[in-house]
């Protein structure tokens, strides 16, 4: 009898796979998203230091009164805004993006979008 691959185990091994070339420097730190079912996260992480510098997530104070649900694409574009407003205001510009092995498409996309449009390059 074949086992059943559960969809995030296998997200999770996608993701394993790109660390290993992905790595943030305090020159060009990376831009990490995770995604749930009802919100979505965004971190900016100096690997070589270990440190999250900046985060943002559809539970922020900012956010929360903001948004009617969390979990769609207008939410994920709001975030990315938002994490790219926190990251210039400590003189972030450069990221490297994660996609956490999520596929680039919908959500992943409109927050990598909104932090473009907020001003980070990558």
């Amino acid at each position: 009898m074949l086992k059943k691959v559960n969809s995030n185990v296998k997200r999770q091994k996608r993701h394993l796979r790109i660390r290993k070339t992905v790595t943030g420097t305090p020159e060009r730190p990376r831009l990490n998203v995770y995604r749930s079912l009802n919100h979505i996260y965004a971190q900016i992480i100096d690997d070589k230091a270990g440190r999250t510098l900046v985060s943002a997530s559809t539970l922020d104070k900012e956010l929360k009164g903001k948004l009617g649900e969390t979990g769609n694409k207008e939410a994920a574009k709001a975030v990315g805004k938002l994490v790219a407003e926190k990251a210039l205001a400590k003189g972030i510009e450069e990221v490297i993006f994660d996609r956490g092995g999520y596929i680039y498409h919908g959500r992943v996309k409109e927050l990598a979008e909104g932090a473009r449009e907020g001003g980070l390059k990558f």
